[in-house]
C-alpha cells in the first residue's frame, strides 16, 4: 500500500514542505504540504519533481576509484582506504596548503553540508577554501560584514507586512528568493499589490517578476552601485532621511552626505540610462511610504528608517542560531587576512575566490594546490573559464568528490564518494533559516530507509575527515560527532555569559537525544538556541522556547515561532558597536565609482538569467524540469537583432575575454536594447560524465566567456554579469 511522509524539499531556497507518496522504496509523487507550518501547501516544479530526481537512474550507487586512469566501482572501504594512502601522505610531504577544498551550492542544502566541512577543514588545517558564495553572494556577506560587524547579519525584507517593495536585479518569482527564504514568493507579490502596496523592479530584463510589479525601470546592466549611489545621494541632499530608532546606533552619516555629493541623479542618469526625474521619484516614493523595504540594499533601508522595524527590512533569529548577546562593540570585520599565493587575491569570510582554483593548481612552487576536495561542486561550469579549471583538475596529484553524479567536474576525481538520494536523508535547514522572513523551525527524518549497501552523507563526511586526519580505521564516525559535540559544550560551559557557564559537560552530553550523531548535534543546537530548553534551564516551557530535538520530533510540519522582530542594537559586532555606514574599504572605492560616471558603456553586454526550473548546474538531468522555455538560448532584442543580421531561431557567435559560443538566438522584447542574455548552468557536453539527459540537450557554458580576471576587488567575487560581448550571425 502507498504511504506518505513528510520531507523538507532541498533543491531551492524556498524551503517548501512536501509530502511525498511511497510505494515500498520509491517515491511515486510530491505535493505541497499543507500542514506545513511555513509553506503552507505551496510548492514549485522542482519540488514536484522530486520523486524523479530521487529516482534518477544515473545516480551513482557506490563509490568509484581511479584504476589505471578508469574510474571503476569499488566497495567503500577500499575508497576509503585510497584516501587514507593519499591525502596524509601528500600533506606530510608538501605542507597542509597543498590541499584545496571547493564547496558547491548543494552543501547549503543539505545538513551533512552544514555539519562537516568546518571539521573537514580543521582536520586538514588548509586555508585553500573554495566556495559557490565567490560566484554568488559573497558581496552580500562582505557588505554586511562591514555594516554590522557580522556577514551573516542578513536583514530580510519583511515581504507579508511592506507597504513598498523595491526590487534591484532580482528576479524572485522564478529563482524563489536569494538570501530570502519565501515559500511562495509570487504569492507574496501579488498580496503585496493587493492591499494597495507598490513593488518596483529594477532590472534589464522584463522578467516574470517584472510583470508583476507596477513600475519596471530597466537600467543599463552594471550601473547599480551608480543608482544605488544617486537614490542615497537623493534622500540625503532633500532632507528626506529619517533613521528613526537607528538614529543613535549609526556612524558616519555625514560622511557618507559629503561622499556622495557628486553622485546626483543627474550625473548618474546617463551611466544609468534612466531619467534623473525617475530616480528621484523613487527616492522620494521610498521616503514617503509609510514602511518599505529594499530587497539586499541595507544602506537606504537604514536612511528611510525601513531596517530593523515590521514592514521594512529585518534580522531572523533561527532556531539553531547563537542567542543574543547584549549589545556593545565587537571584534568587527576584517578582509584580507591572507592572500591566494599566486595573484595576491585577499581572503573574504575565510575564502579565496574561486576565479582563482586553476591557477592555483597550474602554478608551480611551495603551496601550489595538489589534491582537491570537491563536496557537491561543479567549478567547471560554475566558475569562469571552465576549459582552463577543466585542464588543471585533470593535472592534479589526487582528488576526491563526493556527488552523486559523474559530471563535468567529479569526472577528474581518483575517488567519487556517491551520498543517498534525498528520500533516504533526513533534512533540517541550518543555512536557510538564517534568511526566511519568519522565524520558524522544521525537521523531517528521512523518508525511504537508507539501503544496506550505501551510506548516510552524514557517515560519508565523517568518514572523510577520519581518513584525511590519518585516523582511518582507528575511529568509528560517530567518534567525529562526539568531538565535535564536546567541543561546543566546553566552550558554552567556560562562557561566563552563559546560563551553562560552570555545568559539567559530561553531564550535559549525557541528555542529548537522537538515533545518530547529527540528531545529537542537532538537540545540542536547538537547546543552546535561543529558543532552546537550555537543557531545563530555561525556565517554563511556551510555544516558542525549551526547544529540543524531542519536542521538535512530535511536530512533523515544524513549529512556528513568530515574525520577525526588531534586533538592534544587540546583534552588532562591529568595533565601533554602531552600524557603520561607510566603512573605509567601502569609502576606499568610492574613487572607482566616479569614473564609471564618464566612461563610455559597451554597444552589447550579457546578463544571465534563471528559470523557475533550474538550480544552477544540478537539476539538467530531470527530464520533467529541461524543455518548453528552460532553453540555453542567448536572448536579444529586435532592434538588436536587425542591425546585427541575426533572426530568432538562427545561430550567432557571442564572442568576449574567455572565448567565443555559438548559440541559438531567441528574438525577445524581454530584454532591453544593448543587453544579451544567456543562462547560467550549461554546458553537459564534455566527454566522461554520465548525464544521459543532459547530455541530450547540452547546451552551452557561458561562464566560458571569462577569462576570470573579472572580479569584484573586495569581495573575489566573479563578474559574471554585465561584461561585454560582440555577436556575429551564423549560417
Amino acid at each position: 500500500m502507498p504511504r506518505t511522509a513528510p520531507r523538507i524539499c532541498p533543491l531551492c531556497e524556498a524551503t517548501c514542505g512536501l509530502t511525498l507518496t511511497i510505494e515500498g522504496t520509491t517515491v511515486t509523487g510530491a505535493r505541497g504540504d499543507r500542514d506545513d507550518v511555513f509553506s503552507r501547501g505551496f510548492i514549485c516544479p522542482k519540488g514536484a519533481a522530486f520523486g524523479a530526481l530521487d529516482s534518477d537512474p544515473d545516480r551513482l550507487r557506490t563509490p568509484l576509484v581511479r584504476r589505471d586512469g578508469q574510474l571503476r566501482e569499488a566497495t567503500w572501504e577500499e575508497a576509503y582506504e585510497a584516501i587514507a594512502a593519499a591525502v596524509p601522505a601528500l600533506v606530510g610531504e608538501h605542507g597542509a596548503q597543498s590541499v584545496g577544498v571547493v564547496l558547491g551550492n548543494p552543501n547549503a542544502h543539505t545538513m551533512a553540508g552544514a555539519l562537516y566541512p568546518p571539521l573537514l577543514l580543521k582536520a586538514l588545517g588548509t586555508r585553500n577554501l573554495f566556495t559557490a558564495s565567490t560566484l554568488d553572494q559573497m558581496p552580500k556577506h562582505v557588505s554586511s560584514g562591514l555594516l554590522f560587524g557580522d556577514p551573516f547579519a542578513i536583514a530580510v525584507p519583511d515581504l507579508d507586512r511592506t507597504d513598498f517593495l523595491l526590487l534591484i536585479g532580482a528576479n524572485p518569482v522564478e529563482s524563489n528568493g536569494s538570501l530570502c527564504t519565501a515559500p511562495d514568493f509570487p504569492g507574496r507579490l501579488k498580496a503585496l499589490r493587493a492591499k494597495g502596496g507598490t513593488l518596483v523592479v529594477v532590472d534589464p530584463r522584463r522578467t516574470r517578476t517584472a510583470r508583476l510589479a507596477d513600475r519596471h525601470l530597466a537600467p543599463r546592466p552594471g550601473s547599480d552601485a551608480l543608482l544605488l549611489a544617486a537614490l542615497a545621494h537623493t534622500l540625503l541632499d532633500e532632507k528626506l532621511t529619517a533613521p528613526g530608532a537607528l538614529a543613535d546606533h549609526i556612524e558616519g552619516l555625514g560622511e557618507l552626505a559629503d561622499a556622495l555629493a557628486s553622485f546626483t541623479p543627474e550625473a548618474v542618469a546617463p551611466a544609468c540610462d534612466l531619467p534623473a526625474e525617475e530616480i528621484r521619484t523613487l527616492a522620494r516614493e521610498l521616503a514617503a511610504s509609510p514602511t518599505a523595504a529594499v530587497y539586499g540594499r541595507d544602506v537606504l533601508n537604514v536612511l528611510t528608517g525601513n531596517l530593523d522595524r515590521p514592514g521594512g527590512a529585518l534580522f531572523p533569529l533561527p532556531a539553531t542560531g547563537p542567542r543574543p548577546r547584549p549589545a556593545g562593540p565587537g571584534r568587527g570585520f576584517a578582509l584580507g587576512r591572507w592572500h591566494s599565493r599566486v595573484s595576491g587575491h585577499p581572503e573574504a569570510k575565510s575564502e579565496l575566490p574561486t576565479a582563482a582554483l586553476a591557477e592555483e593548481i597550474e602554478t608551480p612552487g611551495e603551496g601550489r594546490i595538489r589534491a582537491v576536495i570537491s563536496i557537491a561542486a561543479n567549478p567547471v561550469l560554475s566558475a569562469p573559464d571552465g576549459r582552463r579549471l577543466d585542464a588543471a583538475l585533470a593535472g592534479l596529484d589526487f582528488m576526491i568528490s563526493v556527488d552523486p553524479y559523474l559530471n563535468e567536474t567529479s569526472r577528474h576525481a581518483h575517488v567519487v564518494l556517491p551520498p543517498p538520494p534525498p528520500s533516504r536523508t533526513a533534512h533540517h535547514d541550518f543555512s536557510f533559516n538564517g534568511f526566511a522572513i519568519r522565524n520558524q523551525v522544521r525537521y523531517t527524518r528521512p523518508a525511504v530507509p537508507l539501503e544496506a549497501d550505501r551510506l548516510d552523507e552524514c557517515e560519508i563526511l565523517a568518514r572523510l575527515v577520519l581518513a584525511v586526519s590519518g585516523m582511518h580505521g582507528s575511529a568509528e564516525p560517530s567518534a567525529v560527532d562526539d568531538m565535535a559535540v564536546r567541543a561546543a559544550l566546553a566552550k558554552e560551559t567556560a562562557d561566563r555569559d552563559s546560563p551553562l557557564h560552570g555545568a559539567d559537560p559530561a553531564r550535559l552530553e549525557a541528555m542529548l537525544t537522537g538515533e545518530n550523531g547529527p540528531e545529537r548535534r542537532l538537540d545540542l543546537m536547538l537547546r543552546l538556541g535561543p529558543y532552546g530548553d537550555l537543557f531545563g534551564t530555561a525556565g517554563p516551557e511556551t510555544a516558542d522556547r525549551g526547544l529540543s530535538l524531542e519536542r521538535l520530533l512530535a511536530h512533523p510540519h515544524g513549529i512556528d515561532l513568530g515574525p520577525l522582530e526588531p534586533r538592534l542594537p544587540g546583534l552588532l559586532r562591529t568595533r565601533s558597536g554602531r552600524i557603520e555606514l561607510l566603512p573605509d574599504p567601502i569609502a576606499a572605492e568610492l574613487p572607482r565609482l566616479r569614473a564609471a560616471l564618464t566612461e563610455r558603456p559597451a554597444a552589447l553586454v550579457l546578463v544571465g538569467r534563471r528559470h523557475l526550473r533550474s538550480n544552477n548546474s544540478w537539476l539538467h538531468n530531470v527530464p520533467a524540469l529541461v524543455g518548453g522555455s528552460n532553453r540555453c538560448t542567448l536572448q536579444v532584442h529586435p532592434r538588436d537583432a536587425d542591425r546585427l543580421g541575426l533572426a530568432d531561431g538562427g545561430r550567432a557567435r557571442v564572442t568576449a575575454d574567455g572565448g567565443s559560443l555559438d548559440v541559438p538566438v531567441e528574438v525577445t522584447d524581454t530584454v532591453r536594447t544593448g543587453v544579451v542574455s544567456l543562462p547560467h548552468g550549461w554546458g553537459h557536453d564534455r566527454d566522461g560524465t554520465r548525464l544521459t539527459v543532459a547530455g541530450a540537450a547540452p547546451g552551452v557554458n557561458v561562464n566560458q566567456l571569462l577569462d576570470g580576471s573579472r572580479l569584484d576587488p573586495l569581495s573575489g567575487t566573479a563578474v559574471l554579469n554585465g561584461f561585454p560581448v560582440t555577436l556575429t550571425p551564423l549560417p
